[in-house]
């Protein structure tokens, strides 16, 4: 098992990046939130990883934290959730966030992630409910603060699959916050802040 990668960032994409290590190019599939946290091209990075080896290839994955490679891990545990499957997930929607629905048996609301149909949702409630922790933080204020990021990190994915990189989405985004606070609607936000890519 490869436990993380250290070196140079080779090159980055928005669901990928390649890690020089003492000269050899690790391939690395990344979250879009990974990706977010990802440093220029040229300079050291740090990435935990989970290594998955099949017949006719071995594939590694990239996190930033643990605990989003901890529910990578759990994930995957899921019938019918492969490692592509669960970085689409976990590319959808905050770790936070997750296991927040999880634990209330929001299903759902699980259901509006991409790559999360209504059946697949459900599945991930019952077999994961068991398996989470109760997050630290009070309920009240973590649900206020997590349906403002949903919002958010929806309406940036929703840009990229425009067609738009993560740079532009991001800086397009954070143009749009400037102007108001007020999140809105993830088209609402995605029509703002077309205005400005």
């Amino acid at each position: 098992m490869i436990h993380f990668l250290e070196g140079i960032l080779a090159s980055k994409q928005a669901n990928q990046a390649v890690v020089n290590v003492a000269g050899v190019g690790y391939e690395v599939f990344v979250t879009l939130g990974g990706y977010a946290h990802l440093p220029d091209v040229g300079e050291r990075v740090r990435l935990l990883t989970y290594l998955v080896v099949r017949e006719d290839a071995h594939q590694l994955f990239g996190f930033v934290e643990e605990e989003e490679r901890h529910m990578f891990r759990l994930l995957i545990n899921v019938s019918g959730i492969g490692p592509k499957s669960a970085m689409n997930i976990l590319s959808g929607i905050k770790v936070r966030d997750l296991k927040q629905a999880i634990l209330a048996e929001e299903a759902s609301r699980l259901a509006t992630v991409p790559g999360i149909g209504k059946k697949t949702a459900e599945r991930i409630v019952v077999e994961l409910k068991g398996k989470i922790e109760e997050p630290v933080e009070v309920k009240g204020e973590r649900r206020e603060f997590s349906k403002e990021a949903t919002v958010w990190n929806d309406a940036l994915l929703a840009l990229v699959s425009l067609g738009y990189n993560q740079a532009a989405a991001q800086k397009a985004l954070r143009k749009t916050l400037s102007e108001s606070k007020e999140a809105g609607s993830v088209e609402e936000i995605v029509r703002r802040s077309l205005q400005h890519v």
